[in-house]
């Protein structure tokens, strides 16, 4: 079946949509607090980064932002950390990168992921990270805390390395993983 442009930005939307976004936003929040290591204040290197890229390529952009922004939020609550919506919008905006791929013709639930939708998928995801957490999250953070932003801006270079790091070098293989299992289903053959 042929998606739509709207489909394709802004995902398919349905009960089983909702419950992946629920579930991934719960799965986010709970890695971010478990699944990670330390890699500046308040920053880590977490496995949580390759939920938005499995909620994107199964239910699209939209639906991967959610998992990732309402995630973020999840996070918060388990750490008693308070709510940081800078950094819940930065995720929200790296998880709608990451979700992409489907715009350019992967379909992971069909079994069709190349090498193309890979690289695309790293580029994706590196712009994504950059814009989220480069200009949203310190931008965020100015406006609505005006506080100091130098730490923030370390903080936003190690999301910057460590998300799109999880994103490409997790992310990829799974998404490999998720479309070579649903090809099994169909009757799909792999073209480049």
């Amino acid at each position: 079946m042929k998606k739509s442009l709207a489909q394709k930005l802004l995902g398919t939307w349905n009960t089983k949509t909702i419950v992946g976004v629920a579930i991934g936003a719960a799965l986010f929040g709970v890695l971010m607090n478990y699944g990670g290591i330390k890699v500046t204040t308040n920053t880590s290197l977490t496995s949580a980064y390759v939920i938005p890229a499995i909620v994107g390529a199964l239910f699209g952009p939209l639906p991967a932002a959610l998992s990732a922004g309402l995630g973020n939020v999840v996070a918060d609550l388990i750490g008693g950390w308070g709510f940081w919506f800078d950094w819940s919008l930065g995720n929200f905006v790296t998880g709608y990168f990451a979700g992409l791929v489907g715009a350019f013709g992967a379909d992971v639930d069909n079994g069709v992921f190349t090498t193309k939708h890979a690289i695309i998928h790293a580029v994706l995801c590196i712009i994504g990270c950059a814009i989220g957490f480069g200009l949203v999250t310190p931008l965020l953070t100015y406006l609505w805390y005006s506080s100091e932003l130098t730490i923030t801006w370390v903080q936003a270079q190690a999301a910057i390395i460590s998300d799109a790091s999880v994103l490409i070098v997790v992310g990829i293989p799974v998404l490999y993983a998720l479309a070579r299992r649903n090809a099994r289903g169909t009757n799909l053959s792999k073209e480049d």
